[in-house]
């Protein structure tokens, strides 16, 4: 059986690559595109065909693996000996697995207690230096861009070009798996690369006639964390999904350029919203996404309700992180307790209704 290509090989027309550009990949890409059983007929719009794109099934357990393969790639190329990057998780996850496949160094600066845990496991187990901050997200790449100029070391985050470049390989994925572009696209904003690198790979899919048109591209921001929707850097945001969890973004004005161009809106939901939508997609579809990836999804709901999606519309939820990654807050949230029996089966009848 012929070896998958990486996914640098496999769209390296589309990308910032030469002959020399050492490939640094965990098999990153591919991930699946998984039609809506339930959920179109439960919001009323039952022949709208709605498709999730997994991208927590990356090798680190988020949507970060498709940029930071070039990145971290690039970065060898370049001779660099060391990364660094600031952190709500899953990019600390992504850089420190492909730092130590490139061996390279990785330094990873977090907000103290605001990343949830087995994002942090990841980054420790792969080897990276931490250190925390008595401070935001926002505040922690302001170090790392001045440790940076001070030093030889590669910024990772997405302010790094390749990081987009890679990403955009996700809506390549979408029109080849479709045959044709969505009509729309839900995804979360955080630190508002994603949605900028998805509309490079929509317009690039026209542009060479991979498709007819371009999906309207809808970002959601947590409330507690929506400067773009307000128009304003927020200080000290504050979300339950914490990998969205920023309050200056950096993509900032790309993003809201992608939602323009593309007749779409960077919007927000609640906590309250994200949290149904979490539990929803899990009871419904059998899909397990971290809190932030349901921004999208609560984005959906929140716009069947206004009547903007027509029947039979393409939909497509950008899923950007594996539930695996927050535990924690699946459990909270929780509907029943586990019980614990006796090892007898008439105990286990009532324990579970029989």
């Amino acid at each position: 059986m012929p070896e998958k290509l990486t996914l640098i090989e496999k769209y390296r027309e589309h990308l910032p690559v030469t002959d020399k550009t050492p490939i640094v990949s965990l098999g990153e890409g591919g991930t699946p595109l998984v039609p809506a059983e339930h959920l179109p007929a439960l919001l009323g719009v039952p022949k709208m065909r709605l498709f999730f794109k997994l991208e927590g099934l990356n090798p680190t357990g988020s949507f970060k693996d498709r940029g930071m393969t070039l990145a971290i790639s690039k970065a060898t190329e370049a001779g660099s000996r060391a990364v660094i990057c600031a952190s709500t998780g899953n990019t600390s996850a992504s850089a420190a697995a492909f730092a130590g496949k490139a061996g390279l160094k990785c330094y990873v600066i977090l907000p103290a207690g605001k990343v949830a845990l087995g994002k942090v496991a990841q980054a420790i187990l792969y080897g990276a230096k931490i250190v925390q901050v008595n401070g935001n997200f926002d505040q922690a790449l302001q170090l790392v861009r001045e440790v940076a100029e001070e030093y030889a070391i590669t910024i990772v985050n997405s302010i790094n070009p390749y990081r987009l470049e890679g990403q955009k390989t996700a809506a390549i994925e979408i029109v080849e798996k479709l045959g044709r572009a969505p009509d729309f696209v839900f995804i979360p904003v955080g630190n508002a690369g994603n949605i900028s690198a998805y509309w490079r790979g929509f317009k690039l899919c026209q542009d060479s006639g991979m498709c007819q048109h371009r999906p309207r591209m809808f970002g959601f921001e947590a409330e507690g964390a929506a400067a773009i929707v307000k128009g304003a850097p927020i200080s000290n945001p504050e979300t339950i999904a914490t990998a969205i969890r920023i309050g200056n973004p950096a993509s900032w004005q790309e993003a809201v350029k992608a939602a323009h161009e593309s007749n779409g809106q960077i919007d927000s939901v609640s906590d309250k919203e994200i949290l149904y939508a979490y539990q929803l997609v899990a009871h419904q579809e059998g899909i397990f996404c971290e809190p932030s990836s349901a921004a999208a999804i609560a984005g959906l709901i929140k716009k069947v309700k206004a009547g903007l999606i027509p029947e039979q519309a393409f939909v497509t939820c950008v899923l950007t992180g594996n539930g695996l990654k927050d535990p924690d807050t699946a459990i909270k949230v929780g509907e029943k307790e586990i019980a614990t029996i006796e090892p007898t089966l008439t105990k286990l009848k009532e324990a579970i209704e029989l």
